[in-house]
């Protein structure tokens, strides 16, 4: 069993589609997948149908853009295994959406006004699958430079980081509020690689709100990270995740598969049959 519990497709900022994911997938012996997209669940029917196409099975999923408004810093939080229609999710993440593609635009038009060459209509269909316009496909209008080329580092660090004219974010959900969202919508919530956001410490507030799991295995941990991860897991009895963050060309160069989940964590397939679309 190879499960990659962390992919992203063309509904949000991923570059692959659906189909595109899953028959990658496949040809990789990945056996579980769940395609995690930031902040909606918008592509969930489309992946039920098409997941029939190939040998894989699909885990509904996504991965929240949230805050820890106490230590000011970024959290994500992915959710597994949830109820289709996702009432709460979808209302938590709606507004979330909403002020995301609102600043692209407004992005857009500071990149125009200070020469970029830069097309609203050649972005908006880039950005046509998932509906809200991401940092990716505005990037992708303005390169095309490889994701983990120094060319497009040094870009996107010049208009997106520190002074850069495009350089404002939004303001993002309450973490805990993730977190009961998907389990209010009877799903599984997991903190998603706290290694890269440094999040390990707001772990014991999260579990107050019910969180299941820690994310371990990711490309951007370091054999510490993952440590760290274990003895978290182990002292308040949180299952471990794991999965490639998989972008295509919109990301760092990573295969499906290539980071999966830590079997020991789905004895007798307990928690997997949770997992079944």
């Amino acid at each position: 069993m190879i499960v990659d519990l962390h992919v992203h497709s063309h509904y949000s900022d991923g570059y692959a589609s659906v189909d595109e994911i899953l028959q990658e997938a496949s040809r990789r012996n990945v056996t579980h997948i769940s395609i995690v997209d930031h902040d909606t669940v918008h592509g969930l029917e489309t992946i039920q149908k098409t997941s029939l196409k190939y040998n894989v099975t699909v885990i509904p999923g996504i991965e929240i853009s949230a805050y820890d408004f106490k230590r000011n810093r970024k959290v994500h939080i992915l959710g597994y295994a949830f109820r289709q229609d996702a009432p709460n999710i979808r209302a938590l993440c709606a507004p979330l959406l909403k002020r995301r593609h609102e600043n692209s635009l407004w992005q857009i038009e500071q990149l125009q006004k200070h020469g970029f060459q830069v097309e609203l209509d050649e972005i908006k269909e880039k950005a046509k699958m998932s509906g809200v316009i991401y940092k990716q496909h505005i990037m992708a209008c303005l390169t095309n430079a490889d994701f983990a080329s120094e060319e497009y580092q040094t870009l996107y660090k010049k208009i997106f980081k520190g002074n850069g004219i495009c350089a404002k974010d939004i303001e993002y959900v309450d973490a805990t509020l993730a977190v009961q969202a998907i389990k209010k919508d009877g799903g599984l919530a997991v903190l998603a690689h706290p290694g890269q956001l440094d999040s390990f410490e707001m772990i014991p507030e999260l579990i107050c709100y019910g969180l299941d799991g820690i994310e371990r295995n990711h490309p951007d941990h370091s054999e510490e990270d993952r440590l760290l991860v274990e003895k978290y897991a182990e002292k308040y009895g949180l299952m471990q995740t794991g999965g490639s963050d998989f972008h295509d060309r919109y990301g760092h160069v990573v295969k499906i598969g290539e980071e999966v989940s830590p079997l020991r964590n789905f004895d007798c397939g307990l928690e997997i049959t949770r997992f079944v679309m």
